[in-house]
């Protein structure tokens, strides 16, 4: 039996169908409320993009086969994994050797079949396939990508935008306030597109979020993390397994895989309302922008500074996508949004208040500035 998940967001949409219910069911949970994830009837969906999973014989090789029969094949890095793609007519195919996974992308019609053996791994490429479809939907549609956090005002949608270099505190900065009356949006990366006159437009862009342990007991929620772990649940695959020790150990010391790059907690959007009570926001109007320093030796404080957007403040193939659009999703839009449509939003972004802000260890009084700066805007 054939199971379907849709998700629409600002009026892109895309159905995921699978004989898998776990494929469909994942991708229910990691999109949720912040794209209108719903179960579906897969017997109408029929007229929209589709992304369609497969599981397969781990034997059967037939699109790698394909991809390796002498054609023009470029090697590209998706989601951290090679990714050998080529042309096959009209359609894209792909074949992910360390995945097992194979592809087939026709983007005159919108459809994307992938097949894989390891179910898990199915679930995981199809749920980043549809992100991808709704991406190039909205790209197309106007929209663009900003690495941003986020946070809404209940009462009113005003949203406010962080910025910053990775350790900058964006994601301490939305959490912080998302604790303190607010909602979270988003955690590193939002869409935006201008509308109306002067208003900018914000929608979510789901991702598990990586906290550090320092954090994570920092905000008083390794003990909640501990307890679901303990009561047989778990976070996103991705998690490495010593940062889930180190939390079952009641252990918060930050772990390194490299210098400057930590081990995290991996965080399901859906768990941040269950485990946190952290509410989440579907949408909002950009209000102001916030531009976070972290200093342990200095007292959290409104700071002066000339910070403005640059070109790394959007989400594109030249700065830090993981993503590139080798299925054509987005039929030749850059990942960050046309270049018109970035230009309007920071020309709209740059007449909103900007407040830099500092930041240290003390999470009740940087919490206490952060309310303050965000009550003023």
């Amino acid at each position: 039996m054939i199971s379907a998940t849709r998700l629409e967001a600002a009026g892109a949409a895309v159905t995921v169908l699978s004989e898998r219910k776990d494929v469909t069911d994942w991708a229910l949970r990691y999109f949720g409320p912040w794209w209108n994830a719903t179960s579906v009837d897969a017997t109408t969906m029929c007229a929209e993009p589709l992304v369609i999973a497969h599981m397969k014989p781990a034997d059967d090789q037939d699109i790698a086969r394909l991809v390796n029969d002498g054609r023009p094949v470029e090697e590209v890095d998706y989601a951290k994994h090679p990714l050998l793609v080529a042309r096959d007519g009209e359609d894209i195919i792909a074949a992910s050797e360390s995945e097992q996974i194979e592809y087939r992308s026709t983007p005159a019609t919108g459809r994307v079949v992938l097949a894989g053996s390891d179910v898990q791994a199915l679930a995981l490429a199809a749920a980043r396939l549809a992100r991808e479809a709704i991406r190039g939907q909205l790209l197309r549609d106007g929209w663009a990508v900003l690495h941003s956090s986020a946070v809404v005002r209940p009462h009113d949608g005003a949203t406010l935008l962080t910025f910053g270099e990775k350790g900058a505190g964006k994601t301490t900065t939305a959490l912080l306030l998302a604790s303190h009356g607010w909602q979270l949006l988003a955690n590193d990366r939002v869409l935006v597109r201008p509308t109306g006159e002067r208003d900018v437009e914000v929608v979510p862009w789901p991702s598990a979020a990586a906290l550090g342990l320092g954090l994570l007991h920092s905000l008083g929620w390794d003990v909640a993390a501990r307890e679901h772990l303990n009561a047989g649940g778990s976070f996103h695959p991705t998690q490495h397994d010593s940062v889930t020790a180190s939390l079952l150990a009641g252990d918060h010391t930050p772990l390194w895989e490299k210098p400057g790059r930590e081990r995290k907690v991996q965080v399901f959007p859906d768990q941040f309302p269950s485990l946190f009570e952290v509410p989440l926001a579907v949408g909002g109007r950009a209000a102001g922008l916030l531009f976070p320093q972290v200093d342990a030796e200095a007292a959290p404080d409104l700071v002066y500074g000339s910070r403005t957007l640059g070109e790394a403040d959007f989400m594109s193939g030249a700065t830090e996508d993981r993503y590139p659009d080798v299925f054509g999703q987005a039929q030749g839009v850059d990942g960050g949004g046309r270049e018109s449509a970035r230009r309007e939003v920071a020309s709209r972004l740059a007449a909103l208040p900007h407040r830099a802000v500092r930041l240290n260890h003390d999470v009740p009084a940087s919490a206490a500035v952060l309310c303050k700066v965000a009550d003023s805007i």
